[in-house]
């Protein structure tokens, strides 16, 4: 017999309310009502072949050629600056402020979290936010990199280097690693939400953790862990409006 969904919710609420150190990992599902398409869903980047990438996001292939990665970037600046963060992304925020929620380890490079208010927030692919010149390693503010990338087919430092973005590239080392680990290894409670759990090693968190796991995501995702799973397939933020109005905190 299918558990119905308002159970799910009560039970999630349930759960929050009686956790003391909540940790969550989030991938592109959580954002995709805020306007960014995913990447790896059925409609998702890598599917469609919007922007392939083998070119936009391989680090050698930046290196040798930087204009897709650069094509990518002005598209996705342009919309990055009219979104807003969902329910689900104020809504962990609200946990954070509550003393719940211990920190968010996310794959975005949208910032969003950081926009609803979390101040916790381990971006283990970077961000927009900074970006430095591959040769004398000049920072670059965002608002200046996003006039520079207006301005110039590929952004150059003063010294003549190209300018990259902090967001990491296949090829280089995620960010935050240590502290994403520690951080889902004393949480009593960790969320997986928006994330197909491909992509490693933030893949391995749920591996890590001791308490109870919950999985929101609107398709089925693949976990290989040993822990409790309670997985929910749906809508994300319909998903979470209905545990807040269940938390008893």
């Amino acid at each position: 017999m299918r558990t119905q969904p308002d159970f799910l919710a009560r039970h999630v609420g349930k759960l929050i309310s009686s956790s003391q150190r909540i940790a969550a990992l989030t991938g592109a599902g959580i954002s995709t009502k805020a306007g960014i398409p995913d990447f790896r869903g059925p409609r998702g980047l890598y599917v469609t072949r919007q922007y392939d990438p083998d070119k936009v996001f391989d680090i050698d292939y930046f290196l040798s050629d930087p204009r897709p990665f650069f094509q990518f970037a002005r598209d996705f600046i342009g919309l990055e600056e009219t979104l807003t963060p969902t329910h689900t992304h104020r809504f962990l925020a609200k946990l954070e402020a509550m003393g719940k929620l211990e920190g968010i380890v996310t794959q975005n490079i949208d910032s969003l979290h950081h926009k609803a208010g979390s101040k916790q927030v381990y971006e283990m692919h970077g961000s927009f936010w900074q970006s430095f010149c591959r040769d004398c390693r000049q920072e670059f503010s965002y608002p200046l990199m996003c006039k520079k990338l207006l301005a110039e087919e590929i952004p150059r430092c003063s010294c003549g280097g190209v300018i990259k973005p902090d967001v990491v590239f296949f090829g280089e080392n995620v960010k935050f690693l240590p502290e994403s680990y520690a951080l889902a290894e004393t949480a009593d409670l960790l969320f997986v939400i928006g994330t197909s759990c491909v992509v490693y090693p933030a893949a391995l968190l749920p591996t890590l953790t001791k308490g109870q796991v919950v999985v929101v995501n609107l398709d089925k995702v693949k976990i290989s862990t040993h822990n409790p799973i309670l997985e929910i397939q749906g809508d994300i933020d319909e998903f979470f409006e209905q545990v807040e109005a269940y938390m008893v905190c």
